[in-house]
């Protein structure tokens, strides 16, 4: 298609030929209000510390203790918008593409006693002032460090692939787990950790909380973070929580580490 400003074929005559809607062309992308901003921010908090709750629950909470009326349909397609759903054992806790494989659950019984043995990844929402972003991070279970994270502002698949790529240029995991989500059964994140020797593993039916480690890992990086910083920009966003997981890897004693840092008990196994 020819430029709008093209002097030689009209734009309303391009869109007749190509049988698309002249209006769409004129479209562009409107950004999101304040009302559905504070909305989101608002449910993101909900959810963070009560990753439970579904859309009718955190309804009622936005009603009861927020003093925010909204109906639970409205507070259905944020959640959808902002990709998060309740953590809860239930069937079909995700919706993978029915063409791609769902391996097995790998860790009943399984004893993780040192680094690189099993890790997780998962992707949470991030607010900032006037829109949002999405963080994806790779996590050791044994050592609660962080391998790897990347930010980007669509779900698209290309920031968890970065992520995924860039753990693997420093380790292999013997097992990757996560959740049937989409990102995740998707062939070009499976063949990844498969070609480079690790075996994948993903949550089913009532293991909904298998993954407890990377949400206590979102939960301590909104509030010891995100919340207290409310970011204006992208760019804030990724240069202060990167500069946060620096700090959390490298200097924030665990107690469940007998307080030593993740990189410590990484490192120093």
């Amino acid at each position: 298609m020819a430029e709008p400003d093209d002097p030689g074929i009209p734009l309303s005559t391009q869109a007749d030929l190509l049988g698309i809607n002249r209006t769409s062309l004129y479209y562009t992308k409107q950004p999101p209000s304040a009302h559905d901003m504070a909305m989101k921010a608002a449910i993101d908090r909900i959810y963070t510390a009560h990753p439970e709750f579904g859309y009718r629950k955190i309804t009622v909470w936005l009603g009861k203790y927020d003093n925010i009326l909204i109906n639970h349909k409205a507070t259905l397609r944020h959640m959808r918008e902002m990709g998060i759903q309740a953590v809860y054992p239930r069937q079909n806790t995700s919706k993978p593409n029915p063409e791609n494989k769902v391996y097995p659950y790998l860790l009943t019984g399984l004893t993780i006693d040192k680094p690189d043995l099993v890790w997780s990844i998962d992707i949470t929402y991030i607010p900032i002032r006037k829109s949002w972003l999405y963080l994806t991070a790779i996590l050791d279970w044994y050592s609660r460090y962080v391998i790897s994270w990347a930010i980007d502002d669509t779900l698209e698949m290309g920031f968890v692939l970065e992520a995924c790529e860039t753990a693997l240029s420093r380790a292999v995991p013997y097992i990757m787990n996560s959740d049937q989500g989409s990102h995740f059964t998707s062939p070009k994140y499976t063949e990844l950790f498969l070609a480079a020797g690790a075996k994948i593993s993903m949550d089913h039916k009532g293991r909904a909380f298998d993954n407890i480690f990377i949400e206590r890992l979102w939960r301590t990086v909104k509030y010891e973070n995100v919340y207290l910083n409310a970011y204006e920009t992208p760019k804030d966003a990724r240069i202060g929580i990167g500069r946060y997981l620096r700090h959390y890897n490298e200097e924030r004693p665990h107690q469940s580490l007998g307080y030593r840092t993740p990189s410590e008990t990484y490192r120093g196994f």
